[in-house]
C-alpha cells in the first residue's frame, strides 16, 4: 500500500490557506473596532483624547497597510495579525498606566475583550502567543513605572493579575485550537491522497480486469472453434439437442463428435472445476479425443478413455505426490453404430440414460447405465475402464450430461435439483422434440434457481436414434 501521510510543508500551506480569508476578515474588523472606540475615549478619559487617538490611529494605520501590501511585500496574514494584535495590546498598557482606580478597573474589561477575542479568533503557531504574553507583561511594566500612580497592589488585584490570567489561558486555547484545526486539515488531506490512491488502484484493477476479460473471452472463442456446434449432432443423428450452459466465460465442460463408416463417436465430458482452469483440461480432452479416434484410429470406447487416461496423468506429471495436480475429468464417451443400431460406451463417474422407444400397451420407462466409479486422471487405485454394449431400436432416445444440472442448488428451500427430478423431467418430455425438450430443460433449470447463482457449468445432450 502507498504512503498516505502528508509533508508537514503540504499541511501548512493547505493550513495557511484555509484560514486566510477568514484572518483578513477578523484583520479588518479589529482594525476597525480599534479605532470606533476611540468614541468610548473621548467621554471616560476627555483629557487624553488625543493621544489615545494618536495611538490607535498608528495601530491601525500600521496594521492596514501591512495587510494591503501583503502580495507586494510578502508578509503572510499571521505577521500581518501579530502586528495589530501587538500594537493594540501595547496601546492598551499605554492606556491602563495613565488611568485612575475606577477607569483602571472598566478598562481590565477591553483588555481581557482582546485576548478572549485573540483566544476564539485567532490561528497562529504558539511562538506568537508566547511574544504578544512577553510583550504585554513588558509594556505595561515600563508604562506602569513611567506614567501610572497606583500601587503594584493596587495594579494588580483591580485587574492587573486578572488580565494576565485571561491572557495565559488565551495562550493555551490559540495553541490547542491551533493543534486541533491542523490536525482536522492533515486528516483531510491524508483522506483525500487516500482516496485518490484508492481511485487509482481501482482504475487500475478495472484496467487489469478489463484485460482478464478480453484475454478469457479470446480463450472463449478458441473454445467455440474446437467445440462442434449443436448442429454438427443433427447432421449425425434422427434429432437432437445440446444443453450447453458455461457457469464462467470459459467452461469447464466440452462435448466433441466425430463419424467414420457410419459409426458416431462423441463424448460429454467435465473437466476438474470450471471457467479458465476449467477450460485448459478441455482443450487437452478435445485434443486428445481428436489423436486418439481420428488419427490413431482407437474404436472402443473404453480403450478411448483408458488412453486418454494415460495421457491425461503423463501430461500432467501426475504420480500421486503431496501437492501435484490432481486435475482429470469425469466423461462418457459414446459409439453408436447406426447400421447395426448398436450403442457401445464406457464412462468415468457419470451415468447415462436412456429412454426406451413407446411400445404399444407399455409406458415408457427411463432406463440408467452406470458409469465406472473413477475419473479419466490420477486416482489411486487404477481399473481399466468397462466397455458396455447396449442394442438399441429406433425412437430410443439417450441423454448424457455433467453434473451441472442435478446440482444446481435453487426452488424454494435452496436445496439440489438432483438426479430424481431431472430423471421426471426427462421422462415426462422424451416424447416432445428435441427442441421442445432443451427448452423445458432449461426454463426448468432457471425457474429452480431463480435469483442464485449458477454453481457449475452445465452441458445435457440428448440423441434419438
Amino acid at each position: 500500500m502507498e504512503e498516505t501521510t502528508v509533508p508537514e510543508l503540504k499541511v501548512k500551506e493547505e493550513f495557511y490557506r484555509s484560514t486566510e480569508k477568514f484572518h483578513v476578515i477578523t484583520c479588518w474588523v479589529g482594525i476597525a473596532l480599534n479605532l470606533v472606540w476611540f468614541i468610548s475615549d473621548i467621554f471616560v478619559l476627555p483629557e487624553y483624547w488625543l493621544a489615545f487617538f494618536i495611538f490607535r490611529a498608528s495601530v491601525s494605520l500600521i496594521a492596514t497597510l501591512i495587510l494591503i501590501s501583503r502580495k507586494i511585500t510578502g508578509i503572510n496574514i499571521y505577521a500581518t495579525m501579530f502586528v495589530l494584535v501587538l500594537g493594540i495590546s501595547i496601546q492598551n498598557a499605554y492606556m491602563w498606566s495613565v488611568m485612575d482606580i475606577e477607569h483602571f478597573q472598566q478598562h481590565a474589561f477591553a483588555y481581557m475583550v482582546l485576548f478572549i477575542g485573540v483566544g476564539m479568533l485567532v490561528l497562529w503557531e504558539v511562538i506568537f502567543s508566547v511574544i504578544v504574553l512577553a510583550a504585554t507583561i513588558i509594556s505595561n511594566i515600563i508604562f506602569y513605572g513611567v506614567n501610572s500612580n497606583l500601587s503594584v497592589q493596587e495594579f494588580v488585584i483591580n485587574g492587573g493579575l486578572l488580565i494576565l490570567t485571561v491572557a495565559i489561558f488565551c495562550v493555551f486555547l490559540i495553541r490547542t485550537r491551533y493543534r486541533l484545526t491542523y490536525r482536522e486539515i492533515k486528516s483531510r488531506l491524508e483522506l483525500a491522497k487516500s482516496k485518490e490512491i484508492i481511485e487509482e488502484k481501482h482504475e487500475e484493477v478495472v484496467n487489469q480486469k478489463k484485460e482478464i476479460t478480453d484475454s478469457i473471452n479470446y480463450a472463449r472463442s478458441i473454445q467455440q472453434s474446437l467445440i462442434p456446434l449443436e448442429g454438427h449432432f443433427n447432421s449425425h443423428f434422427k434429432d437432437s439437442f445440446v444443453l450447453f450452459k458455461p457457469k464462467d466465460i470459459v467452461s469447464g465442460d466440452f462435448y466433441w463428435i466425430y463419424e467414420k463408416n457410419n459409426v458416431v463417436f462423441y463424448a460429454t465430458g467435465d473437466c476438474t472445476g470450471h471457467g479458465v482452469p476449467g477450460g485448459f483440461m478441455t482443450m487437452l480432452g478435445l485434443s486428445f479425443l481428436d489423436e486418439i479416434v481420428e488419427v490413431k484410429g482407437i474404436k472402443t470406447p473404453s480403450e478411448i478413455l483408458n488412453m486418454m487416461r494415460d495421457k491425461i496423468v503423463s501430461t500432467l506429471k501426475q504420480h500421486g505426490n503431496f501437492g501435484e495436480s490432481k486435475d482429470g475429468m469425469d466423461i462418457t464417451i459414446c459409439c453408436f453404430d447406426k447400421n447395426k443400431k448398436e450403442l457401445q460406451y464406457a464412462s468415468a463417474n457419470n451415468a447415462l440414460y436412456i429412454v426406451k422407444a413407446q411400445q404399444e400397451g407399455h409406458g415408457q420407462e427411463l432406463q440408467i447405465y452406470k458409469a465406472d466409479k473413477q475419473p479419466c486422471g490420477f486416482y489411486h487405485v487404477y481399473k481399466p475402464f468397462t466397455n458396455n454394449v447396449i442394442k438399441l431400436e429406433e425412437g430410443d432416445c439417450i441423454y448424457t450430461f455433467s453434473d451441472g444440472f442435478p446440482d444446481q442448488f435453487g426452488g424454494p428451500n435452496f436445496k439440489k435439483y438432483m438426479h430424481r427430478q431431472f430423471k421426471e423431467v426427462l421422462l415426462q418430455n422424451c416424447h416432445l422434440n428435441f427442441t421442445e425438450q432443451k427448452n423445458l430443460l432449461n426454463s426448468s433449470f432457471e425457474t429452480w434457481r431463480g435469483k442464485q447463482d449458477q454453481v457449475d457449468d452445465v452441458l445435457v445432450i440428448g440423441v434419438k436414434v
